[in-house]
């Protein structure tokens, strides 16, 4: 069970506590060579589909690293998947749409998810977890425009230029499709909290592709609706996205306790931007920890102190670990972070 006096769950909620919190961003498995051994081939939803396998892949960083947060082991495609979209996750490239979004009568392919059916493997890792854990477990959810992006851009995308035109060219079918998207997010996430997850993450990795006037009409009712989808639950929410410097206003306005900043805006700046009210979550570049100490160490060093004490920060790096990270690296830093706290 969560410890009553958890440091991250009192930095989401801005209350005091003795040291400033850190777990990382894919901090399940990625780096670590004990999840390489129990992982197996395939695609991550097989791994994801054994509760057994899955909460032992979370835990695994809490154990080695000490980090304050464990963040499920699961996908941002797993409800979607769930319900017979058609979607996997290939290894080497990410999630893969068979047959992508294209029309209307593709909007009958998104029923609304009955997580004890379609996700009870999810809900039992959570359950496992809060057993296990005395650190809160974060659970988390795909935003509806990360998750729509895939499913008509058929896999990742550097341009989004299939998403995009739907977007401007289809407006009342693209405000349809995030509209279901933001009910599974909303039913993902409500299931996961039921089970025990003490805080969660909206995850909106592609979003910074978007101008800020395309934001506040194509992206941010459907935000917004997951967040007041949550609200009653009383855990905090996070939201993060990649590239979003021009976004973090609207973003906070989508109704997040947490806002996650990438390494491309340093964290003072991301405070004059949103202001007081919200913690911030960030935000060392992933590249810097391939690097040696003596590299790492002053660069981490300046996110604390850019972040300016006090008690709405929570350390995290700008993005995922990258898998090549020399996990001895992750576990001096989270020793820094609480030192320096």
């Amino acid at each position: 069970m969560t410890s009553p006096n958890s440091a991250f769950i009192a930095a989401c909620r801005g209350e005091a506590h003795d040291h400033t919190p850190v777990w990382f961003m894919r901090q399940a498995g990625r780096s670590l060579p004990e999840y390489r051994a129990i992982r197996g081939e395939g695609s991550i939803l097989d791994a994801i589909r054994k509760p057994e396998v899955a909460a032992e892949i979370t835990m695994q960083p809490v154990r080695r690293y000490g980090v304050d947060a464990a963040i499920l082991y699961s996908d941002i495609v797993v409800p979607v998947a769930a319900i017979g979209f058609g979607v996997d996750v290939a290894p080497g490239t990410g999630p893969v749409t068979e047959r992508p979004f294209r029309s209307t009568a593709d909007l009958d392919r998104l029923r609304p998810l009955e997580p004890e059916l379609d996700i009870p493997y999810v809900l039992e890792t959570v359950k496992i977890l809060n057993d296990e854990l005395d650190v809160p477990v974060i659970g988390f959810a795909g935003a509806p425009f990360t998750i729509a992006s895939y499913l008509i851009e058929g896999g990742p995308s550097r341009t989004h230029a299939r998403t995009k035109a739907l977007m401007y060219g289809e407006p009342a079918l693209w405000h349809a499709l995030l509209d279901r998207l933001a009910d599974l997010a909303i039913a993902t996430l409500r299931a996961q909290v039921a089970a025990g997850a003490a805080a969660v993450q909206l995850f909106d990795s592609w979003v910074g592709e978007l101008s800020a006037p395309d934001y506040t009409e194509f992206v941010l009712p459907a935000s917004r609706k997951v967040f007041a989808g949550i609200a009653d639950l009383g855990v905090p929410r996070i939201h993060f996205g990649v590239g979003t410097g021009e976004l973090l206003e609207l973003m906070l306005a989508a109704g997040a306790d947490v806002l996650g900043v990438d390494w491309r805006v340093p964290l003072d700046a991301a405070r004059e931007r949103v202001g007081d009210s919200v913690t911030l979550q960030g935000n060392l570049d992933p590249a810097v920890c391939l690097a040696e100490w003596s590299v790492v160490e002053p660069r981490a060093v300046d996110v604390l102190r850019r972040a300016g004490g006090g008690s709405r920060h929570i350390f995290n790096l700008g993005h995922g670990v990258l898998p090549e990270t020399d996990p001895a690296v992750l576990g001096r830093l989270v020793e820094l972070v609480h030192s320096f706290s």
